[in-house]
Parts: structure tokens; sequence; C-alpha cells
């Protein structure tokens, strides 16, 4: 009997959203305002599925029908445990120190994906233009660049992180002991 695990789409988009966070590592050494520019505009060509100039519900429906298809190895329409972990494998997903992989949406925070479109979404149409986008991008360089001399430098990235933490844990709503 095969055992398939039906994954909902708010479960594959975390998973998809894991595995960009992965694969895109953290720039080093100092990163230019025109650096961001571009590569804001490279990810919103890759994130425009139909290429419509906005950022919809068509294309996060398009990427998570791509995410899902890409595990789907034998395309019978369900993933079965078999097809996630060889995707796991595949993307080198590590494994905890008891032996067992660690979750990928457990690993992340609030920093990227579908929040980060959200949050550009300044006029709170549910969809997300090009300017839209990039000015968002640069917003938060701008609030990263500490100095203002059109370049973040690896301290100013560090001390940005930190008060974002800082902030996040603080703004926090109190847990329940009980």
């Amino acid at each position: 009997m095969r055992t398939s695990l039906t994954l909902s789409l708010a479960a594959l988009t975390a998973l998809l959203a894991a595995g960009t966070a992965t694969a895109q590592p953290e720039p080093r050494g100092e990163t230019t305002r025109a650096e961001v520019e571009q590569r804001t505009a490279e990810r919103f060509g890759k994130m425009d599925a139909n290429a419509d100039g906005v950022l919809d519900a068509a294309d996060r429906e398009a990427t998570r029908r791509e995410a899902f298809d890409s595990i789907d190895a034998d395309k019978d329409g369900s993933i079965s445990f078999a097809e996630f972990d060889a995707r796991r494998e595949a993307r080198g997903e590590p494994r905890g120190a008891d032996g067992a992989r660690e979750r990928g949406f457990a690993k992340r925070d609030d920093r990227g994906g579908r929040g980060m479109t959200r949050a550009a979404d300044a006029d709170k149409d549910g969809a997300v233009t090009q300017a839209e986008f990039t000015s968002a991008a640069l917003t938060r360089f701008d609030r990263t660049d500490a100095n203002a001399d059109g370049t973040i430098s690896p301290e100013e990235r560090r001390d940005a992180r930190r008060h974002s933490r800082h902030d996040r844990r603080r703004d926090a709503p109190a847990r329940d002991a009980g």
C-alpha cells in the first residue's frame, strides 16, 4: 500500500519558500544600492510567472503548481513520503542532532517569501507592481545603510539583523504560561 502525503497549499508554499531561502546565500562583503536594484529586478522577473508586471494570486498559484509538480516525480497528482524525502535529500537539507531532518519551514522567520511581497503592496490592492517591489527593497536598504553612503557593510547588515530580532521579540504577543 502506498502512503501518500497530501500537502496543503500553505505547507507547499512554506516548503517552496524554505527552499528559495536556502538556495540564495546571503551576500558577503559590501552591497551597493545599485546591486540591490539589479537583484530586485531579477527576483521580480522570476516571481512574475505570467510576465504581466504584477505579482498576484495567479503568480502564487503558478509557483505552487510548479513546486508541486517538481516534487511529484511520478506525476500521479499526489506526493508520497518517498517523493517528499527525495526532494529534501536532493536539496541537501541537514539532519538534526538526533538524525532526523530539520523541517525547512521551521527554520524560516517572517522576513521573506509571501510576507515580503505582502509588505511591498503599498496600495494594499492584493497585487505588487515592480515599482512597489523595488521601492520596498530600497526602503529596507536605506534603513540598513546606517551611514547613508549607498553601501551596506557587513557590520551594518549585522546591526540591522540584531535590531530586527530584538524588535520582533519585543513586539511578539505574550504567551500564556498555562
